[in-house]
């Protein structure tokens, strides 16, 4: 049967009929907005479903003591990693089978990431309903059988197309969008993209968006597919963003400094870069690979509660990007540009 409560639904499976789980296996289809989260056994880890979430989501975890994903290593980044990524990429409907494995934290845990991605949540509960945490035991309706079961996975209603880019700045609601409107500080008179004519050019710093009404976007380079496939695997957002930036565009380190929400275009086709004098903040286009990508960084920036005019890669500029360096040496880029320094203009 399916105990559905809000948009989350648990399908009680007493007898473990493993036509369920072989449901909910052929259920992952991401390219759908649909993944299916197998919870790692015995995972003694505080993170560790959201690690088995950030799995599902195509993302691996480089191993070991030192790794440079050390940041997921707690909980709440982890989650929040999470739920960036699946708020870029358009998941709609998480399945999680042998739920009833899980502790109430990791249960709490997961209705927690449901708030905060709007995602209908299914639960496999393959045990005795009586067994079931008060967190899930307010239900309003119940459904029986496995016809019910599987027009739930295909229902097409809480799956929208992908992919699924957070909203820009223009469409946000309360303090951040006042924040967005307030007018920029002032620049000495030649403080503007080199690119801009005098005759028409936005206010200095001006967004992507803003910018791209004027100034054609410098065309990225082109990477190598391996290249592409390692940065799409990233666990991090910000890490997975900040490299492929740094790739496409061949720009410096120092240049993410001052990359803010805004810089980032709503349908995140374009980036501004600045430098420190804001003399020359060129505007590039963003390959269709790496869209996800920035998408990813720009939602945990939001999902961290930043407003948009907060650096999105700050977090990256401490211990002079030691997580970034150590995941730029898996590339087969040694030119990356990785010194903290802006080049001189």
């Amino acid at each position: 049967m399916v105990l559905a409560y809000s948009d989350v639904a648990i399908v009680v499976d007493e007898r473990d009929d493993l036509f369920y789980t072989r449901a909910a296996l052929h259920a992952h289809r991401p390219e759908e907005g649909r993944i299916t989260v197998q919870p790692t056994p015995a995972g003694g880890s505080s993170a560790a479903l959201a690690h088995d979430m950030l799995y599902a989501l195509g993302k691996r975890l480089a191993p070991g003591p030192d790794s440079p994903d050390v940041w997921l290593d707690a909980a709440n980044a982890a989650w929040l990693a999470a739920a960036a990524w699946g708020v870029a990429s358009g998941v709609r409907h998480v399945v999680v089978p042998r739920a009833h494995l899980l502790t109430d934290r990791r249960i709490d845990q997961l209705l927690a990431w449901r708030e905060l991605t709007g995602a209908q949540l299914t639960l496999l509960w393959q045990r005795a309903p009586h067994w079931m945490p008060s967190a899930l035991a307010q239900v309003e309706r119940r459904i029986s059988g496995r016809d019910q079961f599987e027009a739930l996975l295909n229902e097409p209603g809480p799956i929208p197309a992908r992919p699924s880019f957070p909203p820009s700045p223009a469409a946000m609601t309360g303090p951040a969008v006042m924040l967005a409107r307030q007018p920029p500080a002032r620049q000495p008179r030649d403080a503007r993209p080199a690119s801009l004519t005098p005759r028409r050019r936005p206010p200095p710093c001006a967004g992507a968006t803003a910018t791209a009404q004027l100034v054609q976007a410098s065309r990225p380079v082109v990477i190598a597919s391996e290249d592409a496939d390692a940065l799409t695997t990233l666990a991090h957002p910000l890490i997975a963003a900040a490299l492929s930036v740094l790739v496409f565009t061949q720009a410096h380190l120092g240049s993410l400094r001052f990359t803010r929400d805004l810089d980032i275009a709503g349908d995140v086709s374009a980036i501004k870069l600045h430098e420190a004098s804001h003399r020359r903040c060129p505007l590039y286009a963003v390959p269709v690979w790496a869209r996800l990508l920035l998408a990813g960084a720009r939602a945990y920036h939001r999902l961290a509660a930043h407003p948009p005019g907060v650096s999105v890669f700050a977090p990256l500029m401490l211990a002079e990007a030691r997580h970034l360096r150590a995941h730029a040496q898996g590339l087969s880029r040694p030119d990356l540009p990785l010194s903290l320094g802006v080049p001189a203009p």
